[in-house]
């Protein structure tokens, strides 16, 4: 994906902010006033020499301005050195060095944002000063590239990416290209991508997958990019996270040529592209476009099928459908993982679905109706099989097919729907079941009865359980909620083990 297709995110993509364009001419200015004070020169003294005044040249030594080549060739004759040499990159000194990087901290957003005066890099500032404030400034780069994120704002970049993501109907081409390119490598050529293609496709990109059981604890993988390794658990973790999809998100980090997150919205981004690139794998765009387009002219579409066809979980089958089905098959749908609470905990939508909100649009942690299929399909005894419903609501009656499971969390439940006339190409559109949805009126699920309302309210006092999560901030670290120290000293423990490769 390219910088120009990825999301604007309505918050800061960048915490600290880069430094505006003029380093270059800074190091110049500072290059140019070391050879002048070298030589014993005043401004007004080289000014005469190479035709120029003290104040245009004051300017050019400051790096507010860029000299023509002929004063640049002036000045280099002048000062008994060349223009290559004056372009020089490098510091000529260890002072000259710390000037450049005050002057470059001075001006990033960060610390504009602060308020806070500049401080001139003049000949009477001490050099010891000149260190201390250039560290301080370091420190508080890094503490900027921690990417701190409250919960707010964590749920500011989710929205946002889910409406840009929305715009593109969960489509994203170029990563659909990349992944088809790697399976296709890989020897993929239909039905379900074998562990073994996984690591031939690892091979190519130069890894190795290897299996262990300590794993730093906040991650699900680990990447050594110095000896080509990428660390796996020895088992699939619980809750749908596959060895395949937990070894083509790793190896999507390289093929989409990642770095370092800048910010929890770039964090953000780069899981929902590797997760997009790891079910691009597992259900490649051609076989799989070629397995629902069938399924839709026999009117059989099914997330059963489209699971079983390529040994994914019913989770991954349904969301996939949503980078598919309204791009090569016309067919606009919503989707949404539910837990028996009704609490969403994932969800997207193009076909006009009244998703419940809070007052920022985020989805995430909001209650689905009770009438939705997402929670009606936990009030039936037999939950083995799928739970067809159409729902009224008020933007539109909806066909919905949902399969429960559950995990050490609780139950949870993937729904996939399309609006009533987009129903007759699924299989269990004859379902008798209807129920109306009046949400996000209240009077829908929300208000209790009445009489029961009389009763208790006066003797009622439940307590409350507080999830701790929207009380504090996201964890720290350049990679956010991962233990830097846990993963080096995972690193360097396993990183002499050669007998693994």
């Amino acid at each position: 994906m390219t910088s120009s297709e990825r999301p604007v995110i309505d918050i800061p993509t960048s915490t600290r902010g880069e430094a505006p364009a003029g380093g270059q001419l800074l190091m110049l200015g500072r290059r140019l006033r070391h050879a002048r004070n070298a030589h014993g020169l005043t401004l007004d003294e080289l000014g005469r020499q190479v035709g120029s005044t003290a104040s245009q040249l004051s300017l050019v030594e400051n790096g507010r301005r860029e000299p023509r080549l002929s004063l640049l060739q002036a000045l280099a004759t002048a000062l008994g050195t060349t223009t290559n040499e004056l372009l020089d990159p490098a510091p000529p000194t260890r002072r000259a060095e710390l000037e450049v990087e005050l002057e470059r901290a001075q001006q990033t957003a960060t610390y504009a944002a602060l308020g806070l005066p500049a401080v001139r890099s003049s000949k009477h500032l001490p050099t010891e000063a000149l260190e201390a404030l250039v560290g301080l400034h370091h420190e508080l780069a890094r503490r900027e590239d921690a990417a701190i994120a409250t919960p707010e704002e964590a749920r500011r970049a989710t929205t946002a990416l889910r409406l840009w993501m929305r715009e593109r109907n969960n489509h994203l081409p170029e990563i659909e290209d990349a992944a088809e390119d790697l399976v296709r490598r890989g020897g993929y050529t239909s039905g379900a991508l074998t562990h073994s293609a996984v690591a031939q496709m690892a091979a190519d990109l130069g890894f190795s997958l290897l299996h262990v059981d300590d794993l730093p604890h906040s991650t699900r993988t680990v990447t050594d990019l110095a000896n080509g390794r990428i660390y796996l658990p020895a088992a699939s973790i619980p809750g749908g996270h596959g060895l395949r999809s937990l070894a083509l998100q790793a190896i999507a980090h390289r093929v989409l040529a990642h770095s370092t997150p800048r910010s929890y919205a770039d964090f953000l981004r780069q899981r929902v592209e590797i997760t997009y690139f790891a079910a691009a794998c597992l259900m490649p765009r051609t076989a799989a476009v070629a397995h629902l387009d069938a399924a839709k002219r026999r009117k059989e579409l099914a997330v059963e099928d489209f699971r079983d066809a390529f040994g994914v979980t019913h989770g991954a089958a349904a969301h996939r459908l949503t980078n598919l089905l309204t791009e090569h098959l016309d067919i606009r749908l919503h989707f949404l993982r539910a837990g028996d609470d009704g609490t969403l905990f994932k969800g997207y939508a193009n076909d006009g679905v009244p998703f419940p909100t809070d007052g920022t649009g985020a989805i995430e942690g909001q209650i689905v109706c009770r009438q939705w299929a997402a929670r009606a399909a936990f009030t039936r005894r037999n939950r083995t099989t799928e739970y067809y419903q159409y729902t009224d609501t008020p933007t539109g009656t909806y066909w919905c097919t949902t399969q429960t499971g559950s995990t050490s969390a609780g139950g949870f439940s993937i729904t996939v729907g399309v609006p009533f006339a987009s129903a007759k190409w699924f299989r269990g559109r004859d379902t008798p079941t209807r129920r109306a949805s009046r949400c996000p009126d209240p009077s829908c699920c929300r208000q209790p009865d009445t009489a029961l309302a009389a009763r208790w309210a006066p003797h009622a006092w439940p307590s409350a359980a507080v999830h701790a999560h929207i009380l504090s901030p996201l964890p720290t670290g350049h990679f956010p909620g991962v233990d830097d120290a846990e993963v080096y000293a995972f690193l360097e423990r396993h990183a002499g083990d050669r007998a693994a490769d």
